[in-house]
């Protein structure tokens, strides 16, 4: 594995922490998520909705340009919903 490869791992791995501590510290925020997601899932440009509403009201800031791992937690946000529509 190459040593840019490995930094970027890092990274993410280190704003995926900094994640799970703000959703540690304040347990309505996955609620809040799911809520969010639930209305603008089907939505054109779902993704960039979803991250600014989540954004502008809970402690998660998710930047106009996506980090890797802003983009994998909007990915597992649109996993869980689906399962959550599966369980219907």
């Amino acid at each position: 594995m190459g040593s840019a490869t490995e930094s970027r791992q890092a990274k993410m791995i280190a704003e995926m922490r900094g994640f799970i501590k703000k959703v540690l510290s304040d347990p309505t925020i996955p609620a809040q998520c799911m809520e969010i997601g639930r209305r603008l899932q089907h939505e054109p440009d779902a993704d960039r909705k979803m991250a600014d509403e989540i954004s502008s009201s809970t402690r998660i800031r998710i930047p106009e340009e996506m980090s890797d791992a802003d983009k994998l937690f909007i990915e597992v946000l649109k996993e869980a919903l689906e399962d959550e529509a599966a369980l219907y």
